[in-house]
């Protein structure tokens, strides 16, 4: 899979944010994913919806890799949190059904991109 990985840089970019009742409607139309824990529903939401509820947390890029990702799939995970915590970047990984997603500090998008463009390259040798 990582040879294969094919990183892409979205241009939009996404806090992660609580949903309160008051932000709900407008949140999980535009959230691109939720995850439910005992504390609460977060949403992952473009930035500037976010930043209209009244959302003041980091921005986030998101990297998706094009591989069909199984999620029963082996190492994936290790490995692109692997070279990016050896670069002191941040990431929060999502599994999806038919991809991972990286978000990485807006700041890093593009160095995150670049290191995960040779991590699939070192893959293919």
């Amino acid at each position: 899979m990582l040879a294969q990985m094919a990183p892409r840089l979205d241009p939009v970019r996404y806090c992660f944010m609580l949903i309160t009742p008051d932000s709900a409607g407008q949140a999980l139309g535009a959230a691109i994913g939720t995850f439910r824990e005992d504390e609460g529903v977060t949403a992952i939401v473009p930035e500037p919806v976010a930043r209209e509820l009244g959302e003041t947390g980091p921005a986030w890029a998101r990297i998706t890799l094009m591989v069909h990702s199984a999620l029963e799939g082996v190492g994936l995970t290790a490995a692109v949190a692997g070279v990016l915590a050896e670069n002191g970047i941040a990431c929060n990984l999502v599994a999806a059904f038919h991809h991972d997603h990286a978000f990485v500090p807006t700041e890093e998008g593009g160095r995150a991109l670049k290191l995960l463009e040779q991590l699939s390259h070192a893959a293919r040798r």
